[in-house]
């Protein structure tokens, strides 16, 4: 986990102190919290792009690190209001959030369940959608070598060595299946808890980025989205997979960066 020196790190107490949600704080200006998905939090250009205009607040989700955090969430709705209770805990009332892959769908099912509290809403890929014609694959069957080559425009890039562990280190090899574990814990065996149902309360304006060569999360599910939104846009990002803010990194913290504003 790569971190610089102005970024601080914070442990919010919640569920009466049972559980620390562990938050990367930076930046100045108006609110954005951001939800990672399921490579864990990482701060990344991305991130530093966003506080060069925001403060950001980027959560790690429970259990993504080492604590037992998990016994005390035991599906979907429990994690959404504990970011509830977590935007009490940082002092927000009201926030723009960002989500990337499973972190759009929890801001996704935030923003249903709390309209007030999120003012913009940004989802890069994300999940909790389905449809038959475009199944997403279940990532726990997923052999890590083979994982490039479906949320990677091209496989064979540096980034590929980044989401494939060595295989003669342990202890990283141990951290991403624990990283794997906080994610599927909440959406195996199928990453569809009933989003549908919930989705017509969210009020927020909201932007939908997708690589348009995302083999993992169709842009398919992007129309699926937007659909189901009263106010949303879509921007499709060329030369990138599921991971487009950190393929293609210009466009995409462009197009999140001018939907957020000031």
């Amino acid at each position: 986990m790569t971190t610089t020196e102005h970024v601080t790190e914070r442990l919010v107490p919640a569920l009466n102190g049972k559980i620390q949600v562990r938050v990367l704080v930076a930046g100045t200006g108006s609110p954005v919290l951001f939800l990672h998905g399921a490579g864990g939090l990482l701060w990344d250009p991305f991130l530093e792009a966003l506080a060069g205009r925001h403060t950001v607040y980027a959560v790690e989700h429970p259990g993504a690190g080492e604590s037992d955090a998990l016994s005390h969430l035991p599906g979907i709705w429990e994690l959404v209001l504990l970011y509830d209770e977590l935007l009490d805990g940082l002092g927000l009332e009201r926030t723009a959030v960002v989500g990337h892959s499973f972190g759009g769908m929890v801001a996704t099912e935030l923003a249903a369940n709390s309209p007030r509290r999120v003012s913009k809403l940004a989802l890069l890929a994300p999940i909790g959608l389905w449809r038959d014609d475009a199944p997403i694959p279940d990532i726990a069957g997923i052999p890590p070598e083979t994982l490039p080559e479906l949320v990677l425009a091209d496989p064979k890039s540096p980034l590929a060595d980044m989401l494939t562990p060595p295989a003669d280190d342990p202890q990283a090899l141990f951290e991403a299946a624990v990283r794997m574990a906080s994610v599927l814990h909440f959406i195996w065996p199928l990453p569809d808890k009933g989003l549908r149902r919930r989705i017509h309360r969210v009020s927020a304006p909201t932007l939908l980025v997708w690589g348009e060569k995302d083999r993992l999360v169709s842009p398919v599910y992007a129309e699926e989205f937007a659909s189901l939104l009263h106010d949303s846009r879509t921007v499709l990002i060329p030369d990138a997979g599921h991971l487009p803010q950190l393929e293609q990194p210009e466009p995409t913290r462009h197009a999140v960066l001018e939907f957020l504003g000031e």
